[in-house]
């Protein structure tokens, strides 16, 4: 029972799709510690990324503001000065922070440009920490700093941190080195692996030695075995490094446990977004041919989302649609800050609290501990997530239980656009006959109703979102 304020432990994953887990579907046994997590806490059967990039959404992450709004709309866009994160809020709550892998929020620009700022490969001032001032290993753009095996980070006095085997275990080693010098206070870590994400400069998913013959035994995600894409070859790879991160998952539990400090400690397990091996945005020359992530489609935005620990208990699954930009709002719930209207998104708490009453037994008892007296009807909140999409295109979509409707801005370039005034009609699913997006209905007059509807919902998420109301163009 917990009897303080919770430790919070981030592990934080990047370009991992939900159905590499056993707990989503996955056949193989790649994931047993987080199916355990699972079991215990608090599933999130459908939960999605609000922005399927990486630099975009760890800004969303660090402020609980859109990308939009913080012009890091895309990579390369800096965290801005003098906007109150995460670490700050949770540090005034008396939290010690430590902050473990890729950071990614710390460089802009490109060569050239007039507001070129590098730290690729450098230390992180401390000014462009996003406000962490505790334990800190960690570098901007981990992939340009390792590979697969071997690299390197930098600790909060910027010295160098040199590491030897495959990345994954050694950022897990870094960040167990914190419980060794970490104080009496209340801790948050923050473990971004970069894992399963691929190595930018092989082009390919790097799994440990062996990854390829150990899940070759694999079978494929509908989407992938419907489409051309270079999964074939990288998939057992992919498959190998979702293996390693839940290894190490399980080291960390146990160090956990060797502390004394498992049960107090809430563990939240997530992805930035998925991986769709190019086989979406085909057709799109702005990303270079190094396209896996920027679309609307479910391989890109559905991640993994387990909460487990404190008041997430019970082997709860959760089936209404949530989004992942509501984790900074939710960690600081669980620190005992309410940030009200400063964060977007809702505290993940109540969502799982309303699928506990759901499960409820006939006396009315729950199996979720301090499930609040209210009935289910007083708790009101659209089953709908929404997201913005940069780089391939300036696009947004909805994505509700039965359907995805999505939009872009004709003419607009994703690196160098963060909205439009005017976007046009991109995509439309029905989910409930076609759960794996190959049947695009835009076009389909059988549908207009549908679109219609999800139109004025997708711009009403736009209004809220980004204070503007665009024109759809037809």
């Amino acid at each position: 029972m917990m009897t303080q304020r919770p430790n919070i432990i981030f592990y934080f994953t990047d370009q991992q799709r939900f159905d590499t887990c056993g707990c989503y579907g996955q056949k193989l046994d790649i994931t047993p510690n987080l199916d355990r997590l699972a079991r215990d806490g608090v599933q999130f059967q459908y939960a999605f990324s609000p922005q399927p990039v990486c630099g975009p959404c760890r800004a969303l992450f660090q402020t609980g503001r859109y990308a939009t709004e913080l012009g890091c709309f895309c990579n390369n866009r800096m965290l801005p000065q003098g906007v109150k994160t995460l670490a700050d809020y949770i540090q005034e709550a008396g939290y010690e922070t430590a902050y473990i892998g890729k950071w990614h929020l710390a460089s802009q620009g490109r060569p050239g440009d007039p507001d070129y700022v590098n730290h690729t490969v450098t230390a992180i001032p401390k000014e462009y920490r996003g406000g962490y001032n505790g334990f800190w290993r960690a570098a901007d753009v981990l992939e340009f700093t390792s590979h697969g095996y071997d690299g390197y980070v930098f600790d909060e006095q910027n010295k160098r941190i040199d590491f030897k085997g495959y990345r994954a275990d050694c950022i897990t080693d870094l960040a167990l080195d914190f419980f060794d010098v970490r104080s009496d206070k209340p801790f948050f870590m923050t473990i971004s692996h970069i894992e399963p994400h691929h190595q930018n400069d092989h082009m390919h998913y790097e799994g440990p030695l062996g990854s390829k013959e150990k899940y070759r035994d694999y079978e494929l995600p509908g989407d992938l075995a419907a489409l051309p894409g270079d999964y074939r070859q990288e998939y057992p790879d992919y498959l190998g490094a979702c293996a390693s991160l839940d290894a190490n998952l399980g080291k960390l539990i146990a160090r956990l446990k060797e502390k004394g400090l498992y049960e107090n400690t809430v563990i939240l397990y997530a992805s930035d977004h998925g991986s769709h091996f190019h086989t979406r945005n085909r057709d799109s020359h702005l990303c270079g041919g190094d396209d896996y992530k920027r679309s609307c489609h479910d391989a890109s935005l559905r991640v993994p989302l387990v909460i487990s620990g404190g008041p997430f208990r019970g082997g709860i699954l959760v089936e209404d649609l949530v989004s992942t930009e509501s984790l900074p709002k939710t960690i600081l719930a669980l620190a005992g800050v309410d940030v009200g209207d400063a964060m977007i998104g809702e505290n993940l708490l109540d969502v799982a609290r309303r699928a506990s009453m759901e499960h409820s037994s006939g006396d009315g008892q729950t199996f979720f501990p301090a499930c609040p007296s209210h009935a289910k009807e007083d708790f009101d909140r659209p089953n709908e997530v929404y997201a913005q999409i940069s780089e391939s295109r300036v696009g947004r979509c909805i994505r509700t239980k039965d359907y995805k409707y999505s939009i872009y801005a004709p003419g607009k370039n994703g690196f160098q656009a963060a909205d439009s005034d005017a976007y046009a009609d991109d995509f439309l699913y029905d989910l409930r006959k076609d759960p794996y997006e190959l049947n695009n209905l835009i076009d389909c007059a059988e549908y207009d109703e549908v679109k219609k509807m999800l139109r004025e919902k997708l711009l009403n998420w736009i209004e809220r979102a980004e204070g503007k109301r665009p024109e759809i163009l037809t």
